[in-house]
């Protein structure tokens, strides 16, 4: 009579239900946390490698007279005994030579530089022509975390000629409520992957926002949120729509704006004053800070603007949209004069105080 064999006891884990896939998500996100990590610690390692290559070549070069034909020599010998290694090429190593000589004397920004891939420094270093336009895009860059391709298209778009050319005019209550926004918002915001054609309506305008919201967020900047498009608020039983409302962390409030196809009028900020009023008393949070207003234009007259907006009591600021991308070399040569203007006031001696010659003492008469 055959035995019935025992049942084997089962040590696997008893089920007691799914996860919930929050929980998968959480590992995901230390995995995800983790690889950024040790991207970052990479890029880090090889900024630094190219650092110290081109610290190597420049003494070589001051001292032993080094030129491009030695460099090519170290190039070959590095692909003989190391053909593996990549991006060691008698070109990258000439670059990561005026890498080093570019910013050795500027230790402020090594943190900057290492944050940033090669690619991101090559292209900001050979397209600056100032130490300060240089130091603008590496901070920007890394703030906003810009993409190559993006960082490509502020250069093109000349931010920086427009920032110093055309810094951004605000309010009297927004500068004094919001005290950072002037290094939110700006003058100018490029919206040329629109395609809008030269004769455009307001509803062209907002609809090619909207459908390029990715694109527009990147040009606003990394800390706005969309909330809405055509958001409703009702005030005394009516119905108005706000073209588009974001919310910005930094600043932590609603930001409002209003477009207009046309010139800059100061009746424009009527209307964007009251939806700011709108904003703040029935959509904005206790914990919120004031709301601020963006007229968005075609553009604007700046002593127009500075008029309007001195006695302006709303947090607003006027700013222009630019379908096509500016003339760089137009804003260069303007930013070059701006440079010399400032190089000359600064040569002037400063007023000082007036000195008054004594007054001659009268003789006695003998």
């Amino acid at each position: 009579m055959s035995k019935t064999p025992k049942k084997s006891k089962d040590r696997s884990i008893v089920k007691r239900g799914a996860a919930p896939p929050a929980d998968f998500d959480e590992v995901l996100g230390l995995i995800d946390a983790a690889r950024t990590r040790a991207l970052a610690a990479v890029n880090t390692q090889l900024i630094d490698l190219y650092w110290k290559i081109g610290e190597h070549i420049s003494r070589k070069i001051a001292a032993e007279g080094w030129g491009k034909g030695t460099v090519q020599a170290l190039a070959g010998h590095i692909h003989k005994r190391q053909p593996n290694a990549r991006g060691f090429s008698a070109s990258n190593l000439w670059r990561m030579m005026q890498f080093f000589e570019t910013y050795r004397d500027q230790p402020n920004l090594a943190t900057l530089l290492r944050e940033l891939s090669w690619s991101h420094n090559l292209a900001i270093m050979s397209r600056s022509k100032r130490d300060e336009e240089r130091e603008f895009y590496l901070r920007m860059a890394t703030r906003e975390r810009w993409s190559f391709r993006e960082l490509q298209r502020q250069l093109n778009g000349a931010l920086f000629e427009r920032v110093v050319l055309s810094p951004a005019k605000l309010s009297a209550p927004l500068r004094e409520l919001h005290p950072e926004a002037a290094t939110v918002f700006k003058d100018s915001y490029l919206v040329e992957f629109l395609d809008l054609p030269p004769e455009h309506s307001e509803d062209d305008l907002q609809r090619g926002l909207v459908e390029q919201l990715k694109q527009f967020l990147i040009e606003l900047g990394r800390d706005f949120c969309f909330v809405g498009s055509r958001y409703l608020v009702q005030v005394g039983g009516q119905d108005f729509y706000i073209d588009l409302v974001f919310f910005n962390r930094a600043l932590n409030c609603l930001v409002a704006f209003e477009l207009k196809i046309e010139d800059f009028q100061p009746a424009h900020l009527g209307q964007l004053e009251f939806y700011l009023e709108a904003l703040d008393r029935d959509v904005k949070k206790p914990h919120e800070r004031p709301s601020i207003g963006v007229l968005l234009c075609a553009t604007k007259n700046h002593e127009v603007v500075e008029y309007a907006l001195s006695r302006s009591v709303s947090p607003a600021l006027v700013a222009e949209y630019q379908t096509r991308l500016p003339e760089k070399t137009l804003l260069q040569a303007k930013l070059h004069e701006f440079y010399e203007l400032a190089q000359q006031q600064a040569a002037l001696p400063a007023p000082g105080p007036k000195i008054e010659k004594p007054k001659a003492k009268n003789k006695k008469r003998k």
